[in-house]
């Protein structure tokens, strides 16, 4: 039984996986795989923002039907969240968390890609480039990263 579990896991991973990795030491990745990443990551952004666009488009016209007691109300609380100073500080503070994380989340986005390229990619990257390519089909048909 151990055996034959054994053989079925060579199977499915032909090459043994490492053991121990060093964290101190990660792969860069390939020029090639970062840009594939950012492109990627660019569609996807427009497809969030034309999403965003269309929903707006819908919703757009249902607010201006909102009774002006409603609509006076939402604003009223809006300004007065401006003018609060707790509010105003966490703001600033949430800005400020961002503004220091955003290097260290490169950081880790290029670690990960690194680790993928080295270890993961050799393995599955045919197979996740024809997934992420068919699915896009579909995508671009239901979301569309441009009119």
């Amino acid at each position: 039984s151990y055996q034959v579990q054994l053989i079925n896991t060579y199977y499915l991973f032909p090459v043994s996986p490492p053991v121990s990795v060093c964290l101190c030491q990660v792969p860069e990745p390939d020029k090639e795989l970062v840009e594939k990443y950012e492109a990627m990551k660019s569609v996807f952004y427009k497809r969030l923002m034309n999403a965003y666009g269309k929903v707006q488009a819908a919703v757009g016209p249902m607010t201006e039907n909102l009774g002006q007691g409603q609509g006076q109300a939402a604003k009223d609380y809006i300004e007065e969240l401006q003018g609060n100073p707790k509010f105003l500080s966490a703001v600033k503070i949430g800005t400020g968390l961002a503004q220091e994380a955003a290097p260290l989340v490169d950081k880790a986005r290029m670690a990960g890609l690194g680790l993928y390229g080295h270890y993961v990619r050799p393995h599955v990257g045919t197979y996740l480039d024809e997934a992420i390519t068919s699915i896009k089909v579909y995508l671009d048909k239901v979301l569309p990263a441009e009119e």
